[in-house]
């Protein structure tokens, strides 16, 4: 099961969370596995049955002026009570002031209490993201994966077949490059998959007789993508006499990455074959099928209309 650190959340960045340590700096190290989010208002009211551990917990102001309702007593148990339940970390939004007693179990339990000036729906909404990214599913692929006019497609096939000269065509025809020898897939929700290139390789491209070549030096920041969803599946495989290939469209096939099923298609190469032209067809093809036009579908029913014409 994936997992991250606390320590992840103050060292990110790019989601904005605007987060500090108040206290429990010896639990930085607690794992998060769950990326849904608790708020532990009834917990402090004594239902601790369904709190998990290793999720964050949000204090928003409801939370906060429900303990200040409390007698000191019972304000103190609450707060040891919900502190003994093993939860990854404390969260503490719109920069309300943290109770001594939050410190004190903090540091007792090895618990950190975070704060941030964000409004709890905020901090929902980009935290979820965080950890959504985070904590997602993944799995690496041999392939190439290109975006050709908005469709990212993921060129699969035996070593040496061509994978990398299609993709250098493409981007030669304005498309971009992702990722070349090593994808990088997450899944994220509901049924997204996101592929990227590895951080070490990421831009660059090998051509055998060329060698390794940075694609967005040589074309441009045009010519590359971070990350694009993986739409479609093309194995390419080699051309054989006799071989039974799709030739009309009608049974649509999937590939299945990560549980979620991608249409998949088996295009075979041989001399004189422009395979780049075919995958950019291709990716044509998919935006009119998203629109709801399956020309091979559409044929097929002119076809019947004209046979029950002819019959009757």
């Amino acid at each position: 099961m994936p997992e991250i650190r606390v320590e992840a959340l103050l060292s990110d960045r790019e989601n904005r969370l605007e987060l500090e340590l108040v206290a429990g700096a010896q639990g930085l190290d607690n794992r998060i596995c769950i990326a849904r989010i608790q708020k532990p208002g009834l917990a402090l009211a004594g239902f601790t049955s369904q709190v998990r551990k290793h999720r964050v917990q949000i204090l928003g102001s409801t939370e906060m002026e429900y303990l200040s309702t409390l007698e000191p007593a019972r304000r103190e148990e609450a707060i040891t009570r919900v502190f003994g339940l093993g939860v990854a970390c404390f969260v503490v939004t719109k920069g309300l002031e943290v109770p001594a007693v939050f410190v004190e179990q903090a540091d007792a339990t090895r618990t950190p209490v975070l704060r941030t000036p964000l409004r709890s729906s905020v901090l929902i909404e980009r935290i979820s993201r965080f950890l959504e990214q985070s904590l997602a599913l993944t799995e690496r692929r041999h392939g190439v994966l290109v975006d050709v006019m908005e469709v990212g497609i993921l060129l699969i096939g035996a070593s040496g077949i061509g994978k990398s000269e299609c993709a250098m065509d493409l981007v030669l025809r304005g498309h971009r490059l992702v990722a070349d020898d090593m994808v990088q897939i997450r899944l994220l929700p509901p049924f997204n998959l996101m592929g990227r290139g590895e951080d070490l390789i990421r831009y660059h491209m090998e051509i055998r007789g060329v060698g390794i070549l940075n694609v967005r030096e040589l074309f441009g920041i045009t010519a590359i993508r971070d990350e694009k969803e993986v739409e479609v599946v093309i194995e390419l495989v080699a051309w054989e006499e006799g071989a039974d290939y799709d030739r009309l469209g009608f049974d649509e096939k999937t590939y299945a990455i990560l549980g979620v099923e991608v249409p998949y298609l088996r295009i075979p190469v041989g001399p004189g074959r422009n395979i780049s032209s075919v995958v950019e067809v291709a990716a044509r093809n998919h935006l009119l099928k998203r629109m709801g036009h399956n020309s091979a579908i559409h044929l097929k029913e002119r076809l019947d209309r004209i046979l029950e014409e002819s019959a009757g």
